[in-house]
This record gives C-alpha cells, structure tokens and sequence, in this order.
C-alpha cells in the first residue's frame, strides 16, 4: 500500500497497528512525533506531516512522544534488493556495529559505493545514514534511561556517545529535556535483569513460531516451555565476550514480545534486543507477505520466519541436519554444545552451556568433532566453516551480502544448495530464500521436479522463504 498523507491519516485515526513502524507523525502544534497506534487524541489534519522514519521527523524539529514512545516501534521488513540495501545498513547501526565508524565502513562491509549507499538509505529513510545514526543513539539512549537502571554513562557509550558530556548536550538540545529529568520518572528495575517490551505488527502465530524453535532447541543453550523461550547468548563487543541468558514470551493483552534480560548483558543490551527482534521476526508485515503469496496463506497470516541469535550455529544445525530427521541433528548439536561450549551461570537448570564461537571450533580437529557421532565429512564441512568465519572471509548475519554469500557457502565441501539457501532464510534472514529441494516443500506442492518447484515459487517473489513456513505447515 502506498503511503500517501490520506492513508497515513486514516491509520492514525484507526490506530491501526499494521502500520506502526512504518511512518511517524509530526504534530506541528505540539512539535513532538508519535506512532500510528499513540492512544493520546488524534490531532488535527492540517496539523500532521508524516515521516517515513523517526530520525526523519526529529531532523524536521520535531520531539518523540513520552506516551507512545517512538523508540518502541516495530522496524521495517526488507523487500526488494534497493530497501534490503537500507535495512541492512540501518541494521548495522542499530545492532551498534556502526557506532563510531565512518560511511566509508558501513558502505565496505556492505560492498557498494558511498554515494550509492546515501543514496538508497535516504529514498528508504528520508534522512541521510548519518542522521538516522544519531536519532537510533538518542532513541536507544532514551529506551535505556526509561527501561534500566544502567548508570548514565554506561548508557551514553552502550548507545554509541563518545563522550557523556556530548551525551547530555544532544539529549536536551534533541528533546528539550535533560537525561535526569526523563529518569526521574521512570520505573525501577531489580539488578539482577532487565525488562523490555518488544512491539511487531499482529497477527504473529507466537505457538507455532515457538513450536518450530522447541523441535530445533538444543540442549543446554535454549528451551521453550510453557509458551516461553529461553536460551543462553554469548555477544562479542570489541575485545570483551559477554555472556548471559534471555527470556522471552507473549504479552496476553498487547501487540509486545515481553523479554528479559540477565544483567551480565547489560553493556551489549543493544546487540542482544536486535537479535530477539530478528529471531522472532518482529519487523515483518503479515499482510502484505500473505497479499503476494495468495490465498492460500491467509488462514496463517500470523506465520512468521524465525531467525537466529548466531550464524555460525545456525550453519552447525543445517549442516548437521543434512539427510537425517531433525529429532538427531538436533541431539548431535547437544552433544556439540555441550561439549565445546563454555559453561554459563543462569537461573534455569535446562540452560548450563552457550553454543561455541566460531574461533573455538576452528581449532578443534576434525576427529575430536566426528567424536560426538557426527560424520566425517560433516565434521569437516563444520571445521571448514568455522575456520572461514573465523578468518572473517564468511559472515552469516543479516548485513552480508546475499549473492556472494551463497557463493562462498556452496564454495565449502559439504554445502549444497538446500543447506545455503536454509542458512540464507534464517541466519542472512532473507525473504526470498527458497530450498527448493526440500523433501517438505516439494511434498506440499504435491510436486517431484525440483525445478517445476522453482516455476511455482516464481509467484511469491520476494517472499520465497515465508511460503516455505507456510508450505511446511500445511503438512502438520
């Protein structure tokens, strides 16, 4: 749906949560910017000018609203290559990688051109990536002074500020209130973890997604019980590794993914919530995927593509998942959790162990991995993988760049099209992945020929890897 001033007007009017993320309103009256779904009284027409990101509206002089609370709001699903090149780079500064670093190095890691990368990001955003830089900081920095009871230095450099001074200076001249004003008001929080809500776009099948996860749990890193993920998590920021645990469950009454937080993870918390959101799918947009996929997925809108919290363990699990059911891949990746991962203190007994880092594994040998009951050659084909990302020549997140990617995946011994393009729809989380050789897909589409498989998917561009979901649960 095209975002014309009639249609953003009628959302606000409605509340209607399909659209919250999607654009934000500036009251001209007011001079602060809300969320389509802000329950305070919907303003006058002629008062609104919308905005297609918040860092957009704050350039525009306007202040994010204390009720609604913009830094809330669900992100934006990358659809075509042009906004996936945007929402790859605006993920690299939301997860904090960017902060501090220069265009120059977003546009490297990303492998196009400055001036293209501006380009793209402001059609995307309406700002330029700078820009939108420092509202993220300001956004995460006021989220944090709202939500925890980090000390306000911890937050200025958690949310990328070099300094607390210049902190201080940009929050009051940016929101016309000082750091310690918002946080006077703020609730308290226990030390001992911390408490965030996060939003998405209904309907979200939170059962189903949970159930995919629960099959593919492994032991000791993470569980699901009782409608509730848990799992340990293992962040690197710079030299430090960060280690902890996460919890994560379904508000009953509100459009929000409740998620708490060990406060071990407290100086990476902005690492650890882009990583629920992309697990849980939390930017996606229910109603335009089932639009392009038909009919035939409009009884599971709510479905979603369930990400992952490291790629080098996701590509263990597809590896390991080759050829056999994913009751054993699952058991063998137990075994390889529990026995090169690093113990982990948590409340939960299930959860003793965090998955091992690529650079671990490197060193292990091929015989000590095929110890564990795994193959040969997968033990090799694992090896192989670590040692690449190790010597940063892969990198399995959602920034990378799909098409050379895939490539180097498929360049590994023991990496087909099936296990590249699994990886590509949960770890690089891209929509139109789509293992078409799948035994699932195929047996849903009722079909032998892989390559009539492909002709039919042609259909669903770009959203390829959400029609596998839906084909794999139209057989349960």
């Amino acid at each position: 749906m095209v975002l014309d001033d009639y249609s953003c007007y009628h959302a606000v009017k409605s509340h209607d949560a399909r659209f919250d993320g999607r654009f934000f309103t500036g009251v001209t009256s007011t001079r602060i910017y809300c969320r389509p779904v802000c329950t305070a009284k919907v303003p006058k027409r002629e008062n609104c000018r919308f905005y297609a990101s918040a860092a957009a509206a704050e350039s525009a002089g306007f202040r994010p609203c204390l009720r609604c609370r913009p830094e809330l709001a669900p992100g934006n699903a990358s659809v075509d290559a042009t906004q996936r090149l945007a929402q790859a780079a605006a993920s690299l500064i939301e997860d904090g990688i960017a902060s501090g670093n220069s265009l120059s190095h977003i546009a490297a890691q990303l492998q196009v051109t400055d001036r293209h990368l501006r380009r793209v990001f402001e059609a995307q955003f309406g700002v330029a990536p700078i820009a939108f830089a420092q509202t993220q900081r300001l956004l995460l920095a006021k989220r944090l002074l709202t939500d925890t009871n980090l000390p306000a230095t911890d937050i200025a450099f958690a949310s990328g500020f070099q300094s607390l001074r210049r902190f201080n200076a940009l929050f009051k001249e940016r929101y016309r209130l000082t750091p310690s004003a918002l946080r006077k008001a703020a609730p308290r929080q226990t030390q001992d973890m911390f408490t965030f809500e996060l939003a998405y776009r209904p309907p979200l099948d939170w059962a189903r997604l949970l159930a995919f996860l629960a099959k593919r749990s492994i032991a000791t890193v993470e569980s699901v019980e009782n409608l509730t993920y848990r799992r340990t998590l293992r962040i690197v920021d710079g030299a430090a590794a960060h280690t902890g645990w996460i919890e994560a469950r379904l508000h009953p009454s509100k459009s929000v993914v409740k998620v708490r937080v060990a406060a071990t993870l407290g100086k990476v918390l902005p690492q650890v919530l882009a990583r629920v959101k992309r697990v849980f799918d939390l930017s996606c947009q229910p109603q335009e995927i089932v639009a392009a996929l038909g009919p035939w997925a409009r009884s599971r809108a709510g479905l979603r593509l369930p990400g992952t919290f490291d790629g080098f363990e996701l590509a263990v699990r597809a590896v390991l998942g080759q050829q056999i059911t994913v009751r054993a891949a699952t058991t063998l990746a137990g075994r390889f959790a529990s026995a090169f991962g690093d113990a982990v203190t948590t409340p939960y007994p299930a959860l003793q162990r965090v998955f091992p880092p690529a650079q671990a594994v490197a060193m292990r040998s091929i015989e000590e991995i095929a110890e564990l009951g795994i193959i040969a050659a997968r033990a090799r084909t694992i090896r192989a993988l670590a040692q690449a990302i190790a010597a940063k020549k892969l990198a399995l997140e959602p920034s990378a760049y799909v098409e050379s990617t895939l490539a180097a995946l498929k360049a590994i011994p023991g990496i087909g099209e099936w296990t590249a393009q699994y990886i590509a729809m949960r770890a690089l989380a891209w929509p139109d992945a789509f293992p078409h050789t799948d035994y699932g897909v195929m047996k849903a589409l009722n079909e032998t020929s892989a390559n009539r498989v492909l002709e039919k998917a042609e259909a669903w561009r770009p959203w390829r890897a959400y029609a596998v979901m839906h084909l794999w649960n139209s057989l349960e």
